[in-house]
């Protein structure tokens, strides 16, 4: 049975607005039956076909699949079955260490995995297909995620939709391109040191992570993988809103996590909630990071959103002792365990990358891994004592205040390489930075544990930059409804006319 659009409704395909509209919004629609499930889909699928070429911001897509899952939907519409709260809205997920039954899993481009497919479901397509939301494709990421950028020898990389000579950042970055470029309206993200949040400063979205342990960690044959650092899944969207429908989709308890929170608050409830009165601490620097002056110009401009809607905000000093490199450094080892347990579980399948694949590693990669081989057991030790140190520093900032703001990342959107290979920048302000990740202000909260959102804060020379709202431990609800205050004061969807208007060639 065809889904009947009202009348006085052009077809979506002559409109096709469906591309800048919020997922909450198609949602709502499609639940009022004035959107067809079907027709939405089509209208999704013929957008990506006609821009992703010259975006790469998916490198696999089942448009078969999506659009019988469409009809399904449709049917389920007519038939006045109860629908989840994304029914019929299309999605994307990351290809990274994200599966669903029968799709690619390439670990972020690696060439000799171009083939592999794992049959299980991550958290993210498990959850988001339950509520409703279609999955439509994977997006690109970079080999195994050790870097800020969204480019790998099988795929290339990702464009930019606000510049496409440009990267999108990562490791989330197709995702985050996809949903800047109105091909989808919220998107998958994980992020073990900023991949959420890095993409959203780069594409002017709002990347969200919330809490650690607020959306579960059900990956095996280890439960504890993604404490060092912790590991988050989350969204990439265009709304606040958006991102907490997408939260209260993720997250709730999960026996085979043992740090799952029990609690889950309405997250929808509290994108209505006041800054009036609350009490805001920026950082411009995280006390040790140079930044850019483009950046930090259009940061300290849009942190006097807060103050029009209603919060004071007092410069600080965060009392992070140690240098930016060495954190990067501490970041970089510490990520290295989960790194080899895969490359050690892709060996006991047959496939040795670092024996017999070793070209299709990138060097800086090769390089950190060699380092975590040959780490001690005092040698991790000493990176928890530094681990400490960042956590202590975060948390007394927030014993007195009630958000930490900094920018997001210390510089605006780097060029695109053609070898597969792009890097952050090397230096910054005259000082060196290491470029998989020394120049994001991003994985400190990784350290840490406390919700962390990046939002638009703005453009500078038309590229975007992003700010970084820091929240209380478990108090998603405030980085929520300061990021909601914040963009009823500083709204950004005017700017994805860049995005719309860009050279399709």
């Amino acid at each position: 049975m065809y889904f009947v659009v009202p009348s006085k409704l052009r077809p979506m395909a002559e409109r096709d607005e469906s591309s800048w509209a919020s997922a909450a919004d198609l949602a709502g629609r499609i639940r009022r039956r004035e959107l067809s499930p079907v027709e939405l889909m089509t209208s999704t699928i013929q957008r990506i076909e006609r821009r992703n070429k010259s975006l790469n911001a998916f490198v696999f897509t089942d448009f078969d699949q999506a659009m019988d899952r469409a009809r399904a939907a449709e049917a389920a519409v007519t038939s006045g079955n109860t629908l989840g709260p994304l029914h019929g809205v299309p999605t994307a997920m990351k290809d990274l260490f994200d599966f669903k039954p029968g799709w690619p899993a390439t670990f972020g481009g690696i060439r000799a995995l171009r083939d592999q497919v794992i049959d299980a479901y991550c958290p993210y397509a498990e959850r988001m297909e339950r509520a409703g939301a279609i999955i439509v494709g994977k997006t690109n990421a970079p080999i195994m995620g050790l870097r800020g950028i969204a480019d790998n020898y099988l795929f290339g990389p990702t464009h930019n939709p606000f510049d496409a000579t440009r990267n999108p950042g990562g490791s989330s970055g197709g995702s985050a391109a996809a949903v800047a470029d109105g091909l989808v309206s919220i998107a998958e993200g994980t992020d073990a040191g900023g991949s959420i949040r890095i993409p959203a400063a780069w594409c002017n979205v709002y990347g969200y992570r919330a809490s650690y342990g607020r959306v579960a960690y059900t990956g095996r044959p280890n439960a504890f993988a993604s404490l060092n650092p912790f590991v988050f899944e989350g969204t990439l969207t265009r709304t606040v809103e958006d991102a907490a429908i997408g939260l209260q989709i993720l997250a709730g308890p999960d026996s085979r996590d043992p740090f799952s929170l029990t609690s889950t608050p309405d997250f929808s409830a509290a994108i209505t909630h006041s800054l009036s009165g609350a009490k805001v601490a920026f950082s411009p620097d995280f006390d040790v990071y140079p930044i850019e002056p483009a950046v930090a110009g259009v940061v300290a401009e849009a942190v006097r959103g807060f103050v029009d809607a209603g919060a004071t905000v007092e410069t600080v000093k965060v009392g992070i002792q140690r240098s930016q490199h060495e954190l990067s450094d501490l970041w970089n080892r510490m990520i290295m365990p989960l790194n080899i347990s895969g490359l050690e579980g892709l060996k006991a399948g047959g496939i040795d990358l670092m024996r017999d694949h070793p070209e299709d590693l990138p060097p800086e990669y090769r390089h950190w891994i060699e380092i975590g081989y040959g780490m001690s057991a005092m040698d991790v030790w000493n990176d928890m004592v530094m681990r400490t140190e960042v956590y202590d520093a975060i948390e007394s900032v927030l014993q007195r205040y009630d958000l930490l703001v900094t920018p997001t990342l210390a510089c605006l959107p780097v060029k695109n390489a053609t070898d597969g290979n792009t890097l952050g920048p090397t230096q910054i302000n005259g000082e060196e930075v290491d470029p998989l990740i020394g120049w994001c202000l991003t994985f400190l909260t990784n350290f840490s544990g406390h919700p962390t959102a990046s939002i638009p804060a703005g453009l500078s020379g038309g590229l975007p930059v992003g700010m970084q709202i820091i929240g209380r431990r478990e108090a998603d609800v405030d980085v929520l409804g300061a990021s909601a205050a914040f963009e009823r004061v500083r709204p950004w969807a005017d700017a994805y006319r860049i995005c719309e208007a860009r050279p399709l060639s």
